[in-house]
């Protein structure tokens, strides 16, 4: 059993019967009144992500985790197929796993998919990704000295805002945590 002030981001926690995964928490001591924990929690069976504060007394029950490294290989329906490193086994996963980062991943991108009680509930990127840029505005001259930024489509479809030099048939490189450019490849 844990506490609140044992969480991290990434934690594998069992609340209201349900299998969650912390995605963000904050420790909150206001002036007045005790201290509390706000968090944002992905329900391991749904998908879906809610917002829950609890007390710092509250305890719950640490799920182990393991993490597989795997290859994603292509898209079938309204699935994502992967194929494990070592063994060569296929593993199909729906989409909603990956909503919001789908547009990240290129065809043979290792990823590492998280296993709870050996059923598989989330898919890790890794942390950056490089990317080629096929559709910008180009950058005049001169404007590149403000700092401003301008929205870039990338190979994989993913529309995120680059620095005004990143020129069409460039490779970037993506923080996938943020969907932020982080440099030239």
């Amino acid at each position: 059993m844990i506490s609140t002030s044992d969480f991290k981001v990434g934690m594998t926690i069992r609340f209201e019967g349900d299998i969650y995964r912390i995605f963000e928490y904050q420790h909150v001591k206001p002036g007045k009144g005790g201290a509390f924990v706000r968090t944002k929690l992905k329900n391991a069976s749904t998908g879906y992500v809610i917002e829950r504060t609890f007390r710092p007394e509250e305890k719950f029950e640490n799920l182990r985790t393991e993490v597989h490294p795997m290859q994603y290989l292509y898209e079938d329906g309204d699935q994502l197929v992967f194929m494990d490193n070592q063994s060569y086994e296929q593993l199909s996963l729906p989409k909603s796993v990956l909503e919001g980062r789908l547009d990240l991943m290129t065809l043979n991108m290792e990823v590492n998919v998280i296993y709870i009680d050996d059923q598989p509930f989330d898919v890790e990127l890794p942390t950056f990704v490089d990317l080629k840029v096929v559709e910008t505005a180009g950058a005049v001259k001169g404007n590149t000295v403000s700092g401003g930024s301008k929205s870039a489509v990338l190979e994989t479809g993913a529309v995120i805002n680059v620095p005004l030099f990143i020129e069409q048939g460039e490779v970037i490189r993506i923080d996938t945590r943020t969907r932020e450019y982080a440099t030239r490849a």
